[in-house]
Formats: structure tokens, sequence, C-alpha cells
């Protein structure tokens, strides 16, 4: 259990609580969480409260390897995201000298104003590490074991880029998927005792549907070949049993 990584993700913003915006982030996160062998365990939306996103923070902080945050950095009065981890972490929010200058260079260049509201977004815990931005430049942080991103997808995913060579990364899950042509009636009990037996797996029962037919598809997931092996090998056999036709 050593190698196991795990991580959260906080996604910030009443936006997102309201539905005037799609969180597209929370798959793309998945996947390359997945892709390199860290377990996300948990996905938070908050509201753009301190209080509030200082909680997520600190419980999530405490509890997974990594924490990552979405949303909130930007240059408007209600992006406090800087503020509420700087709040958690008990450190002051504050300019940061090397995004401030990069910025106000940035802006110079094209001719425009380095605005009070544009500088907001220089703003970081002190102490705090860059995550660069190659898509708007404004820069992400790292504080501790907490990563902060932007929520626009674009950015998230680039900013994310950056971020995940830093990332230590655990034993890669692998599956093997079952077809069933029972509901999740029929093999509940006895997929249950299966999952017991192999506790260090991972059963999903997934339903289906398709052209007035139903069907269920078992996907078993495990770090070692060995165990995969054993626990597919169980599920099979009692698909297998039941018959080729539901009940």
């Amino acid at each position: 259990m050593a190698d196991i990584i795990t991580a959260a993700m906080i996604v910030i913003g009443d936006e997102i609580l309201s539905g005037r915006t799609k969180d597209k982030n929370i798959g793309h996160l998945a996947d390359v969480m997945t892709a390199i062998g860290i377990d996300l365990k948990e996905v938070r939306v908050v509201s753009d409260q301190e209080d509030d996103i200082v909680a997520a923070v600190n419980a999530l902080r405490a509890r997974y390897t990594y924490v990552f945050t979405t949303g909130g950095i930007g240059p408007t009065h209600d992006d406090i995201t800087a503020d509420s981890i700087s709040k958690a972490f008990g450190v002051p929010c504050e300019y940061d000298a090397r995004a401030y200058a990069m910025m106000d260079a940035h802006y110079q260049k094209r001719e425009m104003e380095f605005t009070e509201a544009r500088k907001r977004m220089a703003r970081m815990p002190r102490g705090a590490e860059h995550i660069d931005n190659p898509v708007s430049l404004a820069p992400g942080f790292r504080i501790g074991n907490v990563h902060v991103m932007a929520g626009v997808p674009a950015i998230f995913q680039a900013m994310l880029d950056n971020v995940v060579p830093t990332l230590s990364t655990g034993q890669k899950l692998i599956s093997a998927t079952i077809h069933c042509p029972f509901g999740e009636g029929v093999i509940g009990g006895p997929l249950g005792d299966i999952q017991k037996k192999y506790p260090e797996t991972i059963i999903g029962s997934y339903p289906k549907y398709l052209d007035g037919t139903f069907w269920t598809e078992l996907v078993v997931r495990a770090r070692s070949q060995e165990m995969l092996d054993a626990a597919a090998s169980e599920v099979q056999a009692m698909v297998d049993a039941l018959g080729s036709e539901p009940a």
C-alpha cells in the first residue's frame, strides 16, 4: 500500500453551483490521475465563501497526498481563492514579486494598463511556488501539497501539464471487463461476496440499456495481474453459473 498515491479536487465557484457554468475539469483531472497511477478519491464543489474554501482545503490536504483546486484566481472581487488558501495555511496573501514583474512587463508590451484588478492575479500565499500558465501568463501556485489553478478548462489543462512532472506517481490500476446479461438485483449478493474475498481489488457494476435490452458491465480493477486474474475469474464463473439468459 506504500505506493498508493491519492488526490482530491476542490472546484470553487458560485457559477458551478448555480449551473451557469458546466464543469469540464473534473473529468480531465480524473483521466490524467488515472493515467499516472494516482487515485482521485474525492471531489468537492464549494461556493465563493472564504470559510467554505478554508474548511475544504484543510480537510482534504490532511487526508490526501495531493489537492488540486480550480477557480477563483482571476481579477474580480469574488476571486478569493488566493486569500482563502493563505488563511488555510496561516500565512499572508501578498504580491509575488516575480509574478508582479512578469505581468507588469506583459501588459506594458501589449500597451495595456496594469490595473488594480489585474494586479490581483499576482497575489499568492507567502512562500508559494509558481505553476506556469502558458495560455494567459497569470500563474497558479503550489503551497504544501495544494495546487491552485485556474477554472478556465484550457488554462487548467495547460497548468496541469506543468504540474504532472513534479508529482510522485503510484502503481497504476489494471482492469478487466466482464459482460453480464443480468441486472444488479440478481448479481448484487454474489458480487459483494467476491469483493469481500478480494479486498485489494475494486469491483464495479455498471447497468447498461440498449435497444430494449438491459445488461450489466462488470469491471474488476487491481494493481497486480495475479490479483486481477483471480478476482476476474471468480466474477466470470459467477456469471457463467447464472446461465446465459436473465431469469
